[in-house]
């Protein structure tokens, strides 16, 4: 018995120098080690030796058995770190040659007009104010006098979420938001996205932002609220640009003006982006209502303001003459690429 351990321990130390792959050395423990390898037959047939032999045979055994054990990890690991070795050659990187150059995105036209401004205001004084999309029919309309019985709602085309929810139509509810939590003076402007019922075409969406700015002071006057959008304006389009304002009606404004700037397609000629007006409507503006000041607390005999909002889409179309507000919603990257 001690005969056969010692020609199974020799036979595996020879087969184990010699293994070349981790391939290999699974098949030699199997052969020895296994349920059905040498080493463990041996160890079965124990049985039929007498008991002085069996505890000398069982001690040589197990140190056979630790001794494979050993010697098949240390060959597993030379043989692993030659392979390593290897694919590490074959893996060498050249850090001289030339890399391959990654596209890369760029900000959405929309975004980029909308920082321009963001910097203009902040510029002259404004803040940045941000507020719900999803917004209460008292934020929406109520507080900006228009009341549930008011036939301003009738053109609002609003997107109603229940009777007392709805996505908001305007940014205009910031107004209300921040003068119930602000004293004057105030200098805000508040970006974001609206809804509105609208037909698809070249200069309308469902979908779409806008740009509240709200001036509550004292003292502040109509000519404030022109010199503030001529400033804006110009530094937008540049300083030949040419504007004019409209008589209008706001609820939540008085007096109310609508401000258009020249086609940007046409030059004021006409064509299918202007209508054939010549102008297109950029902005709609007024000085504060003073129900609209009572309502959140401010005392319209004390203090006065005045209120823009500008249409983003429109803005960003003159800014890059493009003639279709739809493709900023489409994403198609051939347009974008552009940018």
């Amino acid at each position: 018995m001690k005969d056969k351990l010692s020609k199974i321990k020799q036979a595996a130390s020879l087969e184990l120098e010699a293994a070349a792959n981790l391939e290999t050395l699974e098949n030699i423990r199997i052969k020895y080690l296994g349920k059905k390898g040498e080493l463990t037959a041996v160890l079965k047939g124990m049985g039929a030796l007498s008991a002085e032999e069996r505890p000398q045979i069982g001690a040589l055994a197990n140190e056979i058995r630790t001794y494979i054990e050993q010697e098949l990890d240390n060959k597993k690991s030379q043989i692993s770190k030659e392979l390593t070795r290897q694919r590490l050659e074959k893996e060498v990187i050249d850090v001289t040659m030339p890399g391959k150059k990654q596209p890369t995105g760029s900000l959405h036209p929309l975004t980029k007009v909308l920082d321009n401004i963001k910097d203009i205001a902040v510029g002259m004084g404004f803040e940045i104010a941000e507020g719900p999309e999803v917004e209460l029919d008292y934020y929406n309309f109520e507080a900006l006098n228009i009341p549930k019985n008011h036939p301003a709602r009738d053109t609002q085309d609003t997107f109603y979420v229940s009777d007392n929810v709805v996505l908001r139509t305007q940014t205009s509810p910031m107004q209300i938001r921040v003068m119930e939590n602000k004293k004057p003076p105030i200098r805000i402007i508040a970006p974001g996205r609206v809804y509105r019922s609208d037909a698809v075409d070249a200069t309308h969406s469902p979908v779409f932002h806008q740009i509240e700015g709200l001036v509550v002071d004292k003292g502040i006057t109509m000519a404030d609220l022109k010199g503030t959008l001529e400033a804006f304006i110009k530094s937008l389009y540049g300083q030949n640009s040419k504007i004019r304002f409209r008589p209008h009606h706001f609820p939540f404004t008085e007096p109310s003006a609508e401000v258009d700037i020249a086609c940007f397609v046409c030059g004021g000629e006409g064509c299918r982006v202007c209508k054939g007006e010549g102008w297109i409507e950029i902005l709609g503006c007024g000085m504060v209502h003073p129900k609209v000041l009572k309502t959140c607390g401010i005392d319209p005999e004390v203090y006065s303001g005045f209120a823009f909002g500008f249409g983003l889409e429109r803005i960003t179309m003159g800014r890059y003459d493009i003639d279709d507000l739809r493709l900023f919603f489409e994403n198609d990257v051939r347009f974008l690429k552009q940018f």
